[in-house]
């Protein structure tokens, strides 16, 4: 499967906030196929004395419909979501979304409406300076 354009952006900005990437891409396994989720990572956490385990699903939206886009994004997320609660329940999903897509498109009612109810945590990047932004954790 092809990587998003933003991939190594991600994983970059992810490294810098603290976290090590332990799968590129992590395989979840379904019967007889796998589901690519583009990055898993951890970090440590040493008031708990244990660890954080997150995946990251990295979306670009450049169709020409973001409403469109949004859709695909979500009904791919909350999928990811069901297996890695079956198979890894301890880890997190996150949708990475660029910076100007955040602030583009990610206030209007339908998008913050459907991230309210769908509980979806958005984990927000700069592409150009290649850090994260703002996690948010619905």
């Amino acid at each position: 499967m092809a990587k998003d354009r933003f991939h190594d952006v991600v994983r970059t900005a992810l490294e810098k906030d603290g976290w090590r990437i332990t799968n590129d891409p992590l395989l979840i396994p379904i019967g007889r196929s796998n589901i690519q989720i583009d990055l898993g990572a951890e970090r440590l956490i040493a008031a708990e004395n244990g660890k954080k385990l997150i995946a990251v699903e990295i979306k670009v939206f450049g169709q020409p419909s973001f409403t469109y886009a949004f859709h695909e994004a979500l009904g791919q997320f909350m999928n990811y979501r069901l297996q890695l609660a079956k198979r890894e329940p301890t880890r997190e999903l996150f949708l990475a979304v660029p910076v100007d897509t955040f602030v583009r498109y990610f206030d209007s009612e339908l998008t913050t409406d459907a991230i309210t109810h769908y509980q979806v945590k958005v984990l927000v990047y700069d592409p150009v300076s290649e850090v994260i932004v703002q996690w948010i954790n619905n």
